[in-house]
């Protein structure tokens, strides 16, 4: 019966920390914890770090924007002049120009020509083009219906004349949820077109062949997405150069000399800004951004997102062991594992980063956490549970003192199967009560016992005693257990003689209402005993048993009614503070011999 119990608690259990442990691997798959993650790998996994050098930015800076007037009136034979100026020198020439603008359409005829001559005699310039994106339905190839938020409406390409002498790449971006930019996408796929490539990877291409590099296309997600590892921050790619002071020919062709030139906005008021995870609390320039991925490219050093799926798996199984573990150790060794593994998972995961897997940050040792607070309040709900069954246990029998005692000592000091001490132990019986209750009715006989105990009963209680039991119209108590008391004879003996007292008034009211009289007896002794929960499976009890009760019981059924019987074992304990008369042996108690007897005459 008791295994089979134990083996539905733990089944029970088991089943679940199975729940909790998918709730938390659930609640980390959908997102719960997406915002505080990212943040903890922005911070521990973008950081700077050395650049190559062989990518510069010309902005279109507010030195520019002053000397050429507001960007929306310039003539592209502006961007002519400075491509004009980057091929100026055969010697000193860039290996690849992006130009971060659209340059879709026709304007003056004249300028749109010189701008695509500039760049058939510079050679190796990306040009861009941009996708329309809305949210919405669409049918895909296969002829069934999609939902997405990446559905795209149309490509914008650069003129004809541009086109034809240029390479295109796309630049669309797309930040996260919470707006940061931590993706690149590589490739985008608009209706009636081929793919197209997004600049950076053009560029890095162009500038690899030309360099006699390999470089390898990055594994993407669904979207074509694929997560970028930041180099430098704002401004690191940007010496100040400023279109204007490149048409000028106040750059030195040395400057740019075989690197990657990007030419892009570099003014606040041309918003082409992003939020980025290598600097949460400001903003990059998009020309900035083109820069930190190309050179991501050309590293190599891509970055790939282990599946959440896989992860969400990982959390669920350290949780789920966890909460086992919980439930088997100690609160402080769980305390300790719970410490390493979140510690350790940490320390994992940046690992795994360095070698180009991203793992998040915050979904074990949160799943952690939380099975460590679960772990405590676990612990301290079942201490509660423990202490609240020993109160219900022990309150009814035995003094509030005590039972506080034992909580403030932990049930251990209960011992299943019992424990010997000295105690001193008390029976109380009422003398012919038998007869008495032949003469009165049944309900007098009931109303009268039930008087009489109650008024033990509280006198045990009021002298911190355990009240082990009523055996009809007798008592036992004892004291000097369930936990050590000071002077627990005397306490045993003041009981005593405060029975015989109450049990006189009671007798006077019994008869002056029906004209009987109430008498009991009293014996006390002390001496050791076994004290436990005695019992078996079906019913167990809190009681003491052993030679010093069985005397204390023969004390008590020698005692004539009125009266108190002691052994010299107690009047020898409490000395002077009482007063006895000496019976010797002339009282015979079952199984001892030369046993002396007192009368308690009066405690002083």
């Amino acid at each position: 019966m008791k295994m089979t119990a134990y083996i539905k608690t733990r089944l029970k259990y088991c089943l679940a920390s199975l729940l909790f442990a998918g709730l938390i691997a659930a609640f980390c798959y959908y997102g719960g914890l997406s915002a505080m993650d990212s943040w903890l790998q922005d911070v521990s996994f973008q950081t700077p770090s050395a650049t190559s050098g062989n990518v510069v930015v010309i902005g279109i800076d507010e030195e520019a924007l002053a000397e050429f007037g507001p960007f929306s009136t310039w003539d592209r034979s502006i961007f002519a002049s400075a491509l004009d100026a980057l091929a100026a020198d055969p010697e000193h020439r860039p290996s690849v120009v992006a130009i971060d603008m659209l340059y879709s359409g026709t304007t003056d005829s004249a300028a749109d020509t010189r701008l695509a001559r500039s760049a058939e005699a510079l050679g190796c310039v990306v040009t861009a083009g941009a996708a329309s994106f809305e949210k919405g339905g669409q049918i895909l190839e296969d002829g069934t219906f999609a939902y997405s938020s990446y559905n795209i409406t149309g490509f914008e390409e650069p003129y004809q004349q541009l086109r034809e002498v240029t390479t295109q790449g796309h630049i669309n971006a797309m930040h996260d949820s919470d707006g940061i930019m931590r993706h690149a996408i590589l490739y985008i796929d608009p209706p009636g077109h081929e793919r197209v490539y997004s600049m950076a990877y053009m560029t890095a291409s162009l500038y690899a062949q030309k360099h006699g590099l390999s470089l390898d296309e990055p594994k993407t997600d669904s979207l074509g997405r694929f997560f970028v590892s930041y180099s430098a921050e704002p401004g690191n790619f940007y010496d100040g150069v400023s279109v204007s002071r490149l048409i000028r020919g106040e750059c030195p062709p040395e400057y740019f000399d075989g690197k990657i030139v990007l030419i892009g906005p570099y003014a606040a008021g041309l918003q082409d800004l992003v939020y980025t995870p290598i600097d949460r609390g400001g903003q990059m320039y998009g020309v900035e951004f083109q820069a930190n991925v190309i050179e991501a490219l050309l590293a190599g050093s891509y970055k790939n997102e282990v599946p959440e799926w896989l992860q969400a798996i990982l959390v669920f199984y350290t949780c789920f062991s966890l909460l086992l573990l919980a439930d088997l150790l100690p609160l402080r060794f769980t305390s300790l594992i719970c410490a390493l593994i979140a510690a350790g998972s940490y320390g994992l995961a940046v690992m795994a980063y360095d070698r180009g897997a991203i793992f998040h940050l915050l979904w074990i040792p949160a799943g952690t956490a939380v099975v460590y607070i679960s772990a405590i309040a676990l612990h301290y709900l079942r201490e509660f549970a423990e202490r609240r069954r020993v109160t219900r246990t022990f309150e009814r029998y035995v003094a509030p003192e005590i039972v506080k005692e034992i909580l403030k000592e932990g049930t251990g000091s209960l011992q299943l199967g019992g424990r010997q001490c000295d105690i001193a132990v008390m029976f109380v019986d009422v003398r012919g009560f038998t007869s008495m209750s032949e003469r009165l009715d049944p309900e007098l006989v009931v109303s009268v016992l039930s008087r009489y105990l109650s008024m033990t009963a509280e006198c045990v209680i009021r002298n911190n005693g355990t009240l082990d039991k009523f055996i009809g119209d007798a008592a036992m108590a004892f004291w000097g257990a369930p936990v050590p008391q000071e002077d627990p004879i005397y306490l045993a003996v003041k009981t005593a003689s405060e029975i015989i007292e109450k049990v006189e008034e009671l007798s006077a009211e019994l008869y002056e209402s029906v004209g009987e009289h109430l008498c009991v007896g009293v014996g006390v002794h002390f001496g050791p005993a076994v004290v436990g929960n005695i019992g078996g499976g079906v019913r167990m009890d809190y009681t003491a048993i052993g030679d010093t009760v069985n005397t204390a019981s023969r004390l008590e059924s020698n005692a004539p009614g009125g009266t108190v019987y002691i052994s010299r074992t107690v009047a020898d304990a409490l000395g002077d503070r009482i007063r006895t008369t000496s019976l010797g042996t002339t009282v015979k108690l079952k199984g001892k011999s030369d046993f002396e007897v007192l009368v308690l005459d009066e405690i002083v």
